[in-house]
């Protein structure tokens, strides 16, 4: 195969998990769309400065979170909807308890510090290791470590979760009438 082909192949296997956290950064899918198709193009771009043997799916990632960060920069002047209430609008209750459960689960996780919610995302939800996800956040292990730590802590205590007895069916949605 060559490595056209094969780098093609490793882009395409990339994008459900590079979209995944592309949400949970711009907290709008269709801004994380953008934001998956501008690292696609990037990479493509800059695909003789990618070391074939190395790790794609976290150097995609860091492109992705550097490509997040410079549109950050660049929209510093547009209007936030820092009190949620667009976004309430905007917001369709589901009809199962495991949608209520994720959207609580999504709540708690925008409440949290933007460096938290990136590090759990990264070794929680995308199954990147400690060491990669301080590669991509360019940090120390320890750092990564402490703040998907503080992040796990703080999502127990946004979502009343005191134990395993919490995971049952049902019993996420029963404590979280203090997220919202």
């Amino acid at each position: 195969m060559s490595a056209t082909l094969s780098f093609r192949n490793g882009l395409l296997a990339a994008v459900p998990t590079l979209r995944a956290f592309a949400v949970s950064l711009a907290k709008n899918a269709d801004r994380a769309d953008d934001l998956v198709q501008e690292t696609l193009v990037k990479a493509w771009d800059k695909q003789d400065s990618f070391q074939p043997g190395t790790n794609l799916k976290a150097w995609l990632f860091t492109i992705l979170r550097n490509e997040f960060y410079s549109q950050m920069r660049k929209r510093k002047r547009e209007v936030e909807d820092a009190d949620g209430a667009m976004t309430a609008q905007l917001s369709v209750h589901p009809s199962q308890e495991g949608s209520t459960d994720l959207a609580d689960f999504r709540k708690a996780l925008e409440l949290l510090p933007e460096d938290q919610r990136e590090a759990i995302i990264l070794v929680g939800a995308s199954g990147f290791s400690y060491e990669e996800a301080a590669e991509i956040c360019g940090c120390a292990v320890g750092t990564i470590k402490s703040r998907v730590s503080r992040a796990r802590s703080r999502l127990q205590e946004i979502l009343g979760i005191e134990g395993e007895r919490d995971f049952a069916p049902g019993s996420i949605a029963i404590h979280t009438t203090n997220v919202a």
